[in-house]
């Protein structure tokens, strides 16, 4: 879990098997599973999602399809986002007619991007006598398709002493903190590097 400049903070689903794309642009998977304990010591409990998105219908407004989690690259519309029994489904459609909506279904469809990451605010949550955190009520800002995710510890049914996550989380934390110094957020990047 990591907190961008808008005071989110982002969850990665890794989509193997989750995630699929019909017509070169409809996408449809899950960008959160309920019950599964990240790396993070986070649980996300079913009915989570519940409040925002009736808050979001209620008011016409929709959960945003990012790229990367940037919000100046829109690439597509979440058509539909709901609650089941295994977690938080989307269905969606990326938009071709803008770039990285053409770069993004090239990319999914070459297996270069395998996976879904959540922007939200935590409303209502508590810890468990294990430590964990357990997140009761979010509010939802976004669902972005990532290369990068913000938290690879956070993968669905990863190792956590795979060698190959490891790497991909050392990737991870190199890529972010290199963004905050290349956003002027030198603080921020000399703190993360600071807590690693």
């Amino acid at each position: 879990m990591t907190e961008n400049g808008m005071g989110l903070e982002h969850k990665f689903c890794r989509a193997d098997s989750v995630l699929t794309v019909t017509d070169g642009t409809r996408i449809e998977g899950y960008a959160s599973l309920f019950g599964k304990v990240d790396q993070g010591g986070d649980v996300v409990q079913a009915g989570a999602y519940a409040r925002s998105l009736k808050a979001l219908e209620a008011a016409g407004r929709r959960v945003k399809m990012l790229w990367q989690h940037d919000p100046a690259q829109p690439i597509g519309i979440w058509d539909e986002l709901r609650e089941d029994a295994q977690g938080l489904y989307v269905r969606g459609r990326l938009l071709s007619d803008v770039a990285k909506g053409r770069e993004a279904a090239a990319l999914i469809e070459a297996g270069a991007i395998d996976g879904l990451s959540i922007g939200y605010r935590t409303k209502r949550a508590e810890k468990d006598a294990g430590g964990r955190r357990l997140l009761a009520e979010v509010e939802l800002w976004e669902v972005s398709l990532v290369t990068f995710p913000m938290l690879p510890d956070a993968r669905v049914g990863a190792k956590a002493d795979d060698p190959a996550e490891t790497l991909l989380r050392e990737m991870a934390e190199a890529f972010n903190g290199a963004r905050h110094v290349l956003t002027g957020d030198r603080a921020r990047s000399e703190t993360n590097l600071r807590q690693d």
